[in-house]
C-alpha cells in the first residue's frame, strides 16, 4: 500500500500540490489524471523520493520514503521519470542492467542476468539489446527505460507518462504489458496518464487532480463520468460505453 498524508509542495509563495492525503491499495494499476499543472507528476516524484515535499510524509509498503535507506527503498519501489537523459553512449542491455544495481551493487550475477533478459523479453527488445540508445527511435528508447524499471523487480512501480513518444500500436502494447505485469507478477503500478481512454481501459483506480488537489479517487466506473471529467478538465466531456469500454469524448467539446 502507498499512503500519503498532508503532502504538499511549494515553490516560494506558489503551492503546486496539496496538501493531499490518501492511500493506494496494493496490486493493480492506479492512474493519475488531470490537466497540465494539476500536480500529477509532482505527487508521483514525491512518492519516488525524487522530490522532497514541503510538508507531509509518504509510506510505501510500510517504509517511510523520507527516512528509509536508499538501497532498501530501491528494492521496494522503482520510478521512471517523465524526462530521461543519458549522456553516456550505452547499449540497450547496459541501460536495462542499471535496474539491477540495488540488488547487485554493480556486480551482476546469474539472477541479475535472468531479470535483465526477462525485462528485455517482456518489452520485446531482444532484437535491439545490443544497439546503442542513440540508434533507437523515441518510442524504442521509452520501452528500454521501462524495461530498466521492470528489471529492478520492485513490488511498487511508478511511471510518469510511460506512453511518451509511443504511436498508437506501441501505446496499446505498452499498456497490455503493464496490465500483464500487474496481474501476473502482482506488482502495484501508479502512473501518470494523459490519455483518458487508456486510463479507463487498463486501470483499476483513477486519481484525478486539479489545481494541486485530489478531486476524485475511486474505481474507473466511479470516476470516468461526464460530471467528474468535465469538472476536472474544465471542458465538456461525454462518456459513452463502446464495446464494453468507457470512452471519453472531448475533441469537439
Amino acid at each position: 500500500m502507498i499512503e500519503f498524508e498532508n503532502v504538499s509542495k511549494t515553490y516560494g509563495t506558489t503551492c503546486v500540490l496539496g496538501p493531499v492525503t490518501g492511500s493506494i491499495p496494493s496490486g493493480g494499476i492506479t492512474s493519475l489524471v488531470g490537466p497540465n499543472g494539476a500536480g500529477k507528476s509532482t505527487l508521483l516524484t514525491i512518492m519516488g523520493r525524487l522530490l522532497e515535499p514541503t510538508t507531509g510524509r509518504v509510506c510505501i509498503g510500510g517504509l517511510d520514503v523520507a527516512t528509509t535507506r536508499g538501497a532498501e527503498l530501491a528494492r521496494t519501489v522503482s520510478i521512471l521519470r517523465q524526462e530521461n537523459h543519458v549522456t553516456a553512449r550505452l547499449r540497450v542491455r547496459e541501460l536495462v542492467a542499471f535496474g539491477r544495481f540495488p540488488h547487485s551493487r554493480g556486480r551482476l550475477g546469474p539472477a541479475d542476468r535472468e531479470h535483465i533478459d526477462a525485462a528485455l523479453s517482456f518489452l520485446e527488445l531482444e532484437p535491439l539489446a545490443d544497439r546503442f540508445l542513440d540508434q533507437l527511435s523515441g518510442g524504442q528508447r521509452q520501452r528500454a527505460f521501462v524495461a530498466m524499471v521492470l528489471a529492478q523487480d520492485t513490488s511498487h512501480v511508478l511511471l510518469d507518462e510511460p506512453l511518451n513518444n509511443l504511436d498508437m500500436f506501441h501505446a496499446v502494447q505498452m499498456m497490455k504489458r503493464i496490465r500483464r505485469a500487474a496481474d501476473e507478477l502482482g506488482k502495484t503500478f501508479v502512473m501518470v496518464v494523459h490519455d483518458l481512454n487508456f486510463a479507463a481501459a487498463y486501470s483499476d483506480r483513477i486519481v484525478a487532480l486539479r489545481d494541486g488537489q485530489v478531486v476524485a479517487h475511486d474505481t474507473v466506473g466511479a470516476t470516468i463520468t461526464d460530471a467528474t471529467l468535465t469538472d476536472v478538465f474544465g471542458t465538456p466531456v461525454r462518456v459513452r460505453e463502446i464495446d464494453g469500454e468507457l470512452t471519453a469524448l472531448y475533441v469537439r467539446g
